[in-house]
């Protein structure tokens, strides 16, 4: 299409399947669901296009039923990082030289394959691998990863139409290049959808990609990783290499042609890598890009005038869904006593009838938290909650791993809103309450605001619109998707970007222009028609 200024389809946000009884999706899924329970696959690294067997075999169980093994993969090696390296490296200048209208093709064919054939097979490999309900899966997997591929294409076509004006006699352009060197994308276990995004959002815009997923979501991953290669990406342009361990991950740190790092997982892990890139920065041809999403510490603030049911049901939804295993997750409330009074009854029943166990038996509201590891530290801090003094476990608290690693939804409750349990990120299905007197509003927003280093979500509920305002004024720095009568979870693609700041990221919004613009370099071209010829300009003419 060389001769011609293409648009690309509008895209709209992906429909959501409801798997409700006697749907044709929830005898297909369930079908799904069989495969995954069936099969055990074997995982390999892929570097240029070439399949590679490390021998180093590590198996992918579920969470729910952690006996159960349903994937092996080959765990990567530094040798392995620098080959892939090497890979995108070599991939990158016929990639970038790609009109990029053939690339968004490629990934808008992947969009169509994972709204169609794939839907259930990657929808089934995450609700096993990484313990989600059907409907917390079809959000992700399906509608969310779908999105980000329809409308990162469009946003593409929109940065690259925005031009400079011109003067008489002068064409002025604008391009948007592609990072000179190679992109490492680092991708958490508990959203499919990221998986999807961090590495090809780079590569939609012309760079080359080494993708690291999270091993306990490398089922997910790898059934991504396929749809991109049938839908026709190149060797090379994003190399697959799970299973590298991140004190291994040097080897790609300490690369001169580190051009950025797309990242969303631990504030932790984050910190180690800037740090590793500062001392780095002598021996690289460019600044690196460094985008993150890392930790949040999500508030739910409920002003006096808040609706009691609604409050309950942000709490509900907000903390407990997909085991509070969200970044957005509500895991610290602050609620006005009147509020509290009126709704802590159905909020305990509520509670306790949420059911949880395995996500194949689609009446369970929660699945399994991920791993052993978090397990534990989820069963901790609820013994320590138990005894803090000024703390009570108001509802749930059971934890029972035997089968699955299954920590019941907890509501903790603290006279001291300064306890460990309001400031640090645990990421379960465990919310911290406070409750403040009517009158300490004002009060109450500082305390929202100071207590936690994190700004990633939170949510004001009020009916009373002057404490909307204020609240939306005085949390401005406090959260980088605030919510008005809403949970603080569930963003979705093109209306509602994604990311926050502080020890929660780069704020660079996921879903938006805004992530895409990190990973080109932009160039200014200007053309003179027709040059001058003589150097002197007419003040210096004799009067």
């Amino acid at each position: 299409m060389n001769d011609a200024i293409v648009n690309v389809p509008d895209p709209i946000n992906e429909p959501m399947l409801s798997y409700a009884p006697g749907t044709p999706e929830r005898g297909q899924l369930k079908h799904a669901l069989a495969e995954v329970e069936r099969e055990v696959i074997e995982i390999p690294c892929v570097i240029g296009g070439v399949r590679i067997k490390t021998g180093n075999v590590r198996e992918v169980r579920m969470p729910h039923r952690h006996k159960h093994v349903i994937a092996r993969f080959h765990a990567a090696t530094e040798e392995l990082a620098d080959r892939a390296i090497q890979a995108s490296l070599k991939a990158k200048h016929d990639w970038a030289a790609m009109p990029w209208e053939a690339r968004a093709a490629i990934v808008l064919k992947a969009a169509e394959l994972l709204a169609g054939p794939h839907r259930m097979t990657v929808n089934a490999a995450t609700m096993h691998g990484q313990s989600k309900t059907c409907h917390q899966a079809e959000i992700d997997a399906a509608c969310e990863m779908i999105d980000f591929w329809r409308f990162n294409v469009k946003f593409a076509q929109d940065l690259y139409r925005m031009q400079p004006v011109s003067g008489p006699g002068v064409w002025n352009m604008s391009e948007l290049r592609p990072l000179e060197g190679f992109i490492f994308a680092l991708t958490p276990f508990n959203f499919t959808a990221i998986g999807g995004n961090l590495p090809v959002s780079c590569a939609l815009m012309g760079n080359t990609v080494v993708w690291k997923p999270a091993e306990a979501q490398v089922l997910a991953a790898w059934r991504t990783f396929q749809i991109l290669e049938e839908a026709g990406l190149p060797p090379g342009v994003i190399n697959f290499i799970p299973g590298l361990p991140h004190d291994k991950t040097n080897a790609i740190l300490d690369h001169e042609a580190l051009a950025g790092i797309h990242f969303t997982g631990s504030t932790d892990v984050f910190r180690m890598m800037w740090k590793r890139v500062g001392d780095n920065l002598d021996r690289y041809k460019n600044y690196p890009r460094l985008v993150g999403e890392t930790g949040g510490k999500d508030f739910i603030l409920a002003h006096p005038s808040a609706d009691p049911r609604a409050v309950a049901t942000a709490i509900v939804r907000g903390g407990f869904e997909y085991q509070g295993q969200k970044c957005s997750a509500a895991s610290r409330a602050y609620v006005a006593k009147s509020v509290w009074d009126a709704m802590k009854d159905q909020l305990g029943d509520t509670i306790a009838s949420l059911k949880v166990g395995d996500v194949s038996d689609f009446s369970n509201f929660m699945g399994a938290v991920i791993k052993k590891g978090a397990f534990d530290k989820h069963a901790a801090a609820i013994a320590e909650a138990r005894d803090t003094k000024g703390m009570k476990v108001f509802a749930g608290g059971k934890t029972d791993d035997r089968e699955g690693y299954f920590v019941y939804p907890t509501l903790l409750t603290t006279e001291d809103p300064t306890v460990r349990h309001m400031k640090e990120e645990f990421f379960g299905p465990i919310v911290t309450l406070h409750v403040y007197p009517d009158s300490a509003w004002g009060e109450t927003l500082q305390l929202v605001d100071r207590t936690s280093p994190y700004a990633l979500t939170g949510a004001v509920f009020s009916r009373d619109r002057a404490a909307i305002v204020e609240a939306t004024q005085s949390l401005r720095n406090a959260a980088g998707n605030f919510y008005i009568n809403d949970k603080p979870t569930g963003a979705v693609v093109g209306q509602q970007p994604f990311g926050g700041a502080r020890a929660s990221g780069t704020d660079d919004k996921a879903g938006s222009p805004l992530n895409l613009l990190r990973w080109v370099a932009s160039r200014t071209l200007k053309e003179t028609f027709v040059p001058p010829t003589d150097h002197r300009y007419p003040f210096l003419s004799e009067p």
